[in-house]
Formats: C-alpha cells, structure tokens, sequence
C-alpha cells in the first residue's frame, strides 16, 4: 500500500518567533506582511477571534486593544532558516522527500513496515525538539489525501488517533466514509474558492460527493487538473513525489515602500535593489534571463491621490545573468515610463525568458568564453561567495544607494536569531 505522508508546521511563521520569543507562548499574535500591511500568520489564539488571513494591520486596532493581539513585522531571513532546519530533520526519516514549500514537506513512507501513526509521533517530537518547531502529520496512499489528513490532524478530526497525526491507511472504509462526510469540499487541496463555489452550485459539497464525483464530468465542468484531484481522493495517484524542485519559470522581485516615493532618483534605487535581489536568485538557480519588466504603481488605496500603474518589459540583446547587465536594462525601462508628480508606493523587477545558462546558445563572433564574460562571470561568482559568507548586502551596487529612506517599514522586526553572529541569543 502506498503510504505518502506530509509533514506540515503549524502557523510556521508565528512558531519561528515563538522559538527565540518563548514569552509569546499562549499570546494572540500575527506576522505581518512586508511594510506592517496585512496579516500573513496567526496563531490559534488570533484565529479564535475570527482574523481573517489578508486582513490589515490597521483595520484590527480595536481587537489589539481588547486581547493585546501582538503583531510581528515578517523576518523571512529567521523563517528561511529555520525551514531549512526542519527540512533537514524531517528527511532523516526517509529516502524520499519532496519540499513542497518553506513550512511543508513530503515523504515517500511506502513499504515501512511500522505503525506510521507511532512513526508520526517520532517525527513530531524530534522536530519540536531539534528546532522547536511544532508540526503535524497526515498520512495517504496520494499527495492529495496526506494533504487532507494532515488537515485533518490539524483539526482534530479523528480523535481516536495519536494527537497531530492522522493516516487514512489505517482507518476502516465506514471511518474514512463518514470523515470525508463532514470535511467541506473547500478544504481538498487545489479546490480553491472559485472552484468550491462551483462545485456547490452543481450539488457538491463535501469531499465525499467530490470523490464520488464522476472524473469525465469533472473534466468537461472544470478541467483535468480537478480530474486528477477526484483521482487522487480515490487513491489513484496522478501527482509524483518530485525530489528536485523545478527551476522558476519567472522571477520577481518587488517591495511596497515605507514612504511615498516622488523623484526618479529614489526610483532608481529601489529598482537597483531589487534587480540585483532577482539576480541573485537567478544565479542561485543557474539559469539566465532575456528580458526584464520593471513596473511601478501609485496607493491604490489613496483613490483622492492621482493614481498611475505602468510598465514596460526590456528585451535584453544577450541573455544574462550579471547583476549590473539586469540593472542597466531595468533603469532604461523606468526611465521610460516614470512620470513626475505621483507618489509611489510600490516598484519592481519581473525576469523572463529564463533558461539553463549551460544551454545559451554560443555568440557566433565572440564565442561562449570570451574574455569579458568570463570575467563577469568571475565577479558575480565572488559577490555571490562574500555576500553568502558575510551576509546579504555586504558587497552590492552603490546603485542601491546607502540610507535607503523608501525602504519598507519592519517596526516590530525580531533579530536574525540564527544568521547574525551579532544577534544570537544570549544565555545567562
């Protein structure tokens, strides 16, 4: 039988502060999104309340007055790292693992011959040990069904199991008929709201009249991604564990700015910044770009202020990945369509037209080695090495400027716990 299990942290960014922040145990708190503006994380005492994730900071003043809810300014540094960490823990238990995202991962458990709900139990205590990070486990014969039990452990929704740890194996079909019976189809992974709202409206409402739903009308209602979802609810697996994660087909990098922003020239930085954060990545990945977009929007929620949104895509005449070669491009582009007079509120870099950079086609006059690639080449490799040694920024552009006063507000931003030598946490 086929044993997929997810292992997922539970409100993963709160659980990161909670780490470093033992104080904050048992408070109402929530991470919020970059520059304070909404909520990205709850914890269970905020979602109690009813908080809604995407709701404003703003919006929630009355609620932070009566239950003291704590807001947090997001530190993806600290979450990044410490995914790492429960990825790394987490892989100990089998020889096949899928990271899904920064708070979820796959397991390959089939052909164990163990009690997976005992061996569940292991890999929640050794994760909460080793990182202090809490999760919990579902366990199916697809991706689709580990997904659903591992919500299901979440909620609580097999009692007679270990606590945090659901696997579907080992219910009896009666069981697995009346859980699936009271899970709302909304909660099946992929389903989504437009979807969930659909499938109402043809009658179908909870994930057992979506498994039993025929996979042909579900096709010609929806699409063959849903199909293979009304599969995989019937173990049928249609979604492989995938080891490696595929390379990113595009790459964005933008920021919603702590101020407004007026003059070209703070403009300038921002996208400088920005260009030189989205290089980064795509050198990570080995891969090169062929064309930028930069774009550039007004508050859209200041309708009494004069609004703009532009942008414009630069095709580059080589594909690149130097960090200085993106920025020059990503200027000529803001240059064309600043415009005087507006206030700014948010800016950004999108690379496209990405490929492996050993599968660029060679320059049939300069040739793939010639000198000045290789020494761009060079340079990037050693930015790249320093600034992963001695922490991001430590060597950049002067492009990027220095005081940076459009940066995005963090008032209430924990330290890097775990990637500053200068603010790790003190014993006494």
């Amino acid at each position: 039988m086929t044993s997929i299990a997810l292992i997922d942290g539970n409100n993963f960014y709160v659980s990161c502060e909670r780490v470093f922040q033992p104080e904050l145990e048992g408070k109402p708190v929530v991470v919020l999104s970059n520059n304070d503006g909404c909520v990205v994380a709850r914890s269970q005492e905020v979602r109690a309340l009813g908080v809604a994730m995407g709701t404003p900071w703003f919006k929630l003043k009355d609620l932070v007055r009566q239950h003291g809810i704590i807001g947090k300014s997001s530190n993806y540094t600290l979450y990044a790292d410490m995914s790492q960490r429960m990825h790394a823990v987490i892989g100990q238990f089998a020889p096949e693992q899928e990271i899904y995202s920064i708070d979820e991962t796959f397991l390959d458990l089939t052909g164990f011959n163990l009690n997976l709900v005992e061996y569940g139990q292991q890999i929640r205590q050794r994760v909460r040990q080793w990182t202090g990070i809490p999760v919990c486990v579902g366990v199916g014969g697809t991706k689709t069904l580990a997904k659903l039990a591992n919500h299901s452990a979440k909620k609580v929704l097999v009692p007679a199991m270990a606590e945090g740890v659901v696997n579907f194996n080992q219910l009896s079909a009666g069981e697995i008929e009346r859980l699936f019976g009271t899970i709302d189809v909304g909660e099946v992974w992929g389903v989504g709201r437009k979807n969930k709202e659909r499938l109402y409206d043809m009658g179908i409402q909870t994930v057992r009249d979506l498994r039993d739903s025929s996979v042909s009308r579900i096709k010609n209602e929806f699409n063959v991604v849903l199909a293979r979802t009304v599969a995989e609810l019937n173990g049928e697996s249609c979604l492989a564990l995938e080891e490696v994660a595929p390379p990113k087909q595009q790459i964005v990098s933008s920021r919603s700015f702590g101020q407004p922003v007026f003059l070209l020239e703070d403009l300038n930085e921002a996208v400088v910044s920005y260009a030189s954060r989205a290089a980064e990545k795509l050198r990570k990945q080995n891969h090169v770009a062929g064309a930028i977009q930069v774009f550039v929007q007004t508050n859209p929620f200041k309708p009494d202020e004069p609004q703009y949104n532009n942008g414009v895509t630069v095709k580059l005449a080589k594909q690149t990945n130097d960090t200085f070669l993106l920025a020059a491009a990503a200027l000529y582009g803001l240059k064309r369509i600043y415009k005087l007079g507006y206030a700014y509120k948010k800016a950004g870099v999108m690379l496209g037209a990405l490929c492996p950079e050993n599968l660029v086609p060679v320059d049939l006059f300069t040739g793939f080695d010639e000198p000045e690639t290789q020494r761009a080449r060079t340079l990037m490799a050693t930015l790249d090495e320093i600034n992963a040694r001695m922490g991001r920024g430590t060597v950049r552009s002067a492009g990027e400027g220095i005081q940076k006063p459009w940066a995005m507000r963090s008032d209430n931003k924990s330290k890097a716990f775990t990637t500053d030598w200068e603010q790790l946490p003190v014993v006494n």
